[in-house]
């Protein structure tokens, strides 16, 4: 396993994270077994992942209490991530939340507290000098924010140092190409990546659109029709799967699965500090595992990125995955 800086903190991460999020369940994620959970973070020990994310917001703190649970005999191998919902992030919000993440989690602290989503109706600085009294109390180690687009970063960054910036990113999903990625690196900022797998596609799983639940075709992939989708845009279901023939195809010529090739073109873009990937039982996480070893060379890379050039622009420069009216400024 690699292991990379946080930021300019001196915290050191596994270059794949564990994301938490498929633990709670819920209508995202649909039934999900508590015991196969804890099952997944004990494989992703073994394995020697040591960055686990997480976020109170996950079916009201469940994900974190799984966790929690998971983690109880070996918290002090790890790197534990959490975030503040943004309905929390008044100063006695913060306060508030911290402590029942605190709780959720098993644990007297939290390495990387993240704010999980902008709030333009509460001061940003309201919000951070609160997140600092934690890690003056000790109770945070390092402080970070996820889902923020290039004015919010620019502000924040103004007011303190922010370690890393949680977003979406991966082959399918290049929005952070335009603005956001060059100013993570100039910033010394941690770019921590999730949905690298576009929540499946890469994998493989589905040979079409029809086959994607409802709870997961809620994004701008997908016609704005879907069930439970909210962004009101056509999306770019053809492009998607187009891209998707002509991975497949790279992979093949590898020989290795989409999967691994799609995370490896992640974890070889400059500014990446870790990528996320969600796994609900220990053979979900096995599947990834391999994608560490394997390195693509330039040339492969760029067919990658031309492959999926079409997405990325229809796509455009919205960062947010659900919204055609961007939570990101």
């Amino acid at each position: 396993m690699e292991y990379r800086k946080l930021g300019t903190t001196d915290i050191e991460v596994s270059v794949m994270a564990l994301g938490c999020w498929p633990f709670a369940g819920g209508v995202v994620w649909g039934e999900q077994d508590d015991g196969q959970s804890i099952a997944t973070v004990h494989a992703a020990l073994d394995a020697g992942i040591n960055f686990f994310d997480t976020a109170e917001g996950y079916e009201e703190g469940h994900s974190e209490r799984v966790l929690g649970r998971g983690l109880a005999e070996r918290r002090h191998e790890v790197v534990v991530a959490t975030k503040v919902s943004p309905n929390h992030l008044t100063a006695s919000g913060i306060a508030a939340a911290c402590e029942q993440s605190l709780e959720n989690l098993q644990t007297d602290y939290i390495d990387l507290y993240q704010i999980h989503w902008p709030n333009h109706e509460i001061p940003i600085e309201e919000s951070w000098r609160a997140l600092e009294g934690l890690v003056a109390s000790g109770k945070v180690r390092a402080l970070g924010v996820a889902n923020f687009a290039s004015v919010d970063l620019a502000d924040l960054v103004s007011l303190g140092s922010v370690a890393s910036n949680q977003l979406p990113y991966g082959l399918l999903w290049r929005a952070i190409e335009f603005e956001v990625l060059a100013q993570c690196r100039e910033r010394d900022v941690g770019l921590v990546c999730y949905a690298p797998l576009a929540q499946g596609l890469l994998t493989g799983r589905y040979a079409s659109t029809d086959e994607v639940p409802d709870g997961l075709a809620r994004t701008r992939w997908y016609a704005g029709s879907r069930l439970l989708a909210k962004h009101g845009e056509p999306g770019c279901e053809e492009a998607v799967f187009h891209a998707l023939a002509g991975v497949r195809a790279v992979s093949e010529r590898v020989g290795t699965p989409m999967a691994s090739v799609a995370l490896a073109w992640v974890r070889q873009q400059q500014g990446v500090t870790s990528f996320l990937v969600g796994a609900r039982n220990p053979e979900e996480l096995a599947w990834n595992l391999p994608s560490l070893d394997l390195q693509l060379d330039s040339a492969t890379v760029a067919e990658l990125e031309q492959l999926t050039q079409p997405v990325k622009q229809s796509l455009g420069q919205n960062v947010d995955m659900w919204f055609a009216d961007s939570r990101m400024r």
